[in-house]
């Protein structure tokens, strides 16, 4: 077992999320300049922009990628798990920007006094280029339509099989998140 799947089981990722974790790092960076070490702490504050994401991908080949946290609006509560940050599909050779982009990133947002949150990145090979001509497009100005997500079942809708890479972090609330909240009233 890889590092990586260590720390997925560690942390609860699988089950919560994924039932097999991916054996492939993950390396996601943000404007900030912090990077996402595979379950450390980063702050709403530091993630609120888009972040670059890159994994060993084929050039010919199609990827989703998704970002989720599991624990909303709190661990001990997840009524609304998953609430999803950002979903990406069709992404020819791991080009995200040439990705078709079904919700926009919105960077990480939990309640004052729900403690940490896992917020969780992965990515499927696709086994073609997907139709996801069904799936409503969401934009970052609004929460509406991004609970009660799973990844599990939306990979298995499209056929995605488990995911090849992932990496996640723990986020509690900061003073960036009222700015967020705002954003997401339109």
């Amino acid at each position: 077992m890889t590092e990586i799947q260590t720390l997925f089981k560690e942390h609860c990722v699988v089950p919560d999320v994924i039932n097999i974790p991916p054996s492939e790092l993950l390396t996601i960076k943000y404007p900030s300049g912090s990077v996402v070490t595979t379950g450390k702490e980063l702050t709403p504050t530091q993630v609120k922009d888009q972040p670059v994401v890159q994994w060993a991908a084929k050039e010919e080949e199609y990827y989703t990628l998704a970002m989720v946290d599991p624990d909303a609006p709190s661990r001990e509560d997840p009524k609304f798990r998953e609430w999803h940050h950002w979903l990406v599909g069709n992404i020819l050779g791991g080009h995200i920007g040439k990705g078709e982009i079904l919700s926009e990133y919105i960077g990480s947002g939990p309640p004052k006094g729900t403690g940490l949150h896992r917020y969780v990145f992965l990515v499927y090979k696709q086994p073609e280029k997907c139709d996801f001509s069904k799936i409503p497009k969401l934009r970052n100005n609004s929460g509406e339509k991004r609970g009660k997500f799973s990844i599990a079942k939306f990979a298995t809708e499209f056929k995605l099989g488990s995911p090849i890479a992932g990496n996640f972090y723990v986020a509690k609330y900061d003073d960036y998140v009222p700015k967020l909240y705002a954003k997401l009233k339109g």
